[in-house]
């Protein structure tokens, strides 16, 4: 389950409106081939907003009809099993998170193959998860959290927006890497699952940098480290946990866009050069930043080294870890 970001419900709607208003436009918009966006989640999700950023900007450079299609469910498993389906002709791409690749290992099965069935196109953005506690914990540093979880294991709760998310296996890797114990209390979904950390019914998680930065500066959380390999831009006074000693750690949220198997190299070129110059655009890295997103781009090959290596990664925290869905 991706994370959602606190945009606003008019930006919502108006880049939906946007897409929307397509399927009605000019007569010579209705003689082309409509563009399709695949996202695997609901809207207000991470991917769902990057698709439609996406969709406006292709639209606008291209003057072709793009539209953002939502088919939500186990996991993102429904959509991309969809989006994998679709001829390869570069008219339906999937809009995605990392939770794509950690699947692989967390399902006995998946209607895809994360490697086989996409090719990608290009790394979108990234967003820093950083790891916060409730203050009624009483500690300040991650030295003093591993302290108390060493000195009574099991006995930290930790909350994530259910079983299988980024924020779930991010903070198994923290586990398996500092060698501690913390209990996990899974929520259906983020909302729940903040609230509750700020309430101080659970005590730690790890959650998007950007929604950590209100909720510490209201006292209501305390930020003890980021979980990528740098510092985050919104927060550069707090420390990696790299910095701090848990070493080999990087739990970045990333995001691709990917076209069938089998679509020819000169439309995932076209469509990459076309994403790499939307996310240059400054006013498009301006609003992902204000959603704690930082805009990436590059080759496609960048994306396609970032799924193998992070199927490897996530297969060996899950098959470590214990963790398994149905």
């Amino acid at each position: 389950m991706p994370v959602r970001h606190a945009y606003s419900r008019r930006t919502v709607l108006g880049m939906a409106t946007s897409a929307l208003a397509l399927a009605v436009g000019p007569a010579q918009a209705q003689s082309q081939q409509t563009i399709k966006l695949n996202v695997p989640f609901t809207a207000g999700t991470g991917p769902d907003l990057l698709a439609r950023i996406l969709s406006e900007e292709l639209r606008q450079r291209w003057k072709q009809p793009v539209i953002v299609e939502n088919k939500p469910g186990a996991s993102g498993n429904i959509g991309t099993d969809v989006a994998a389906r679709a001829a390869p002709d570069g008219q339906n791409l999937l809009v995605t998170v990392n939770t794509f690749v950690m699947n692989a290992s967390l399902f006995r099965s998946i209607p895809y193959d994360p490697e086989k069935s996409f090719v990608p196109i290009a790394e979108i953005a990234t967003g820093v998860l950083a790891l916060v506690v409730h203050p009624s914990l009483n500690v300040s540093s991650v030295a003093e959290l591993l302290a108390r979880a060493r000195s009574k294991p099991g006995e930290i709760n930790y909350a994530s927006p259910g079983r299988g998310t980024p924020q779930h296996l991010a903070m198994e890797l923290f586990k398996l890497t500092a060698q501690v114990n913390l209990t996990h209390i899974p929520y259906p979904g983020s909302a729940g699952a903040v609230k509750d950390l700020a309430g101080g019914h659970v005590s730690a998680m790890f959650i998007p940098v950007h929604t950590a930065l209100p909720l510490a500066e209201a006292g209501q959380i305390r930020i003890l480290a980021v979980g990528s390999q740098a510092r985050a831009p919104q927060a550069p006074q707090v420390p990696t946990l790299a910095e701090l000693g848990v070493t080999g750690f990087d739990v970045d949220l990333w995001y691709g866009v990917l076209a069938p198997a089998g679509t020819p190299k000169e439309i995932v070129d076209r469509y990459n050069a076309v994403f790499n110059e939307i996310l240059a655009t400054p006013s498009v890295r301006e609003l992902l930043d204000k959603q704690g997103l930082q805009a990436r781009g590059g080759p496609p090959q960048r994306l396609a080294e970032l799924i193998a290596k992070d199927r490897a990664r996530w297969a060996k925290v899950v098959k470590d870890a214990e963790i398994a869905l149905e």
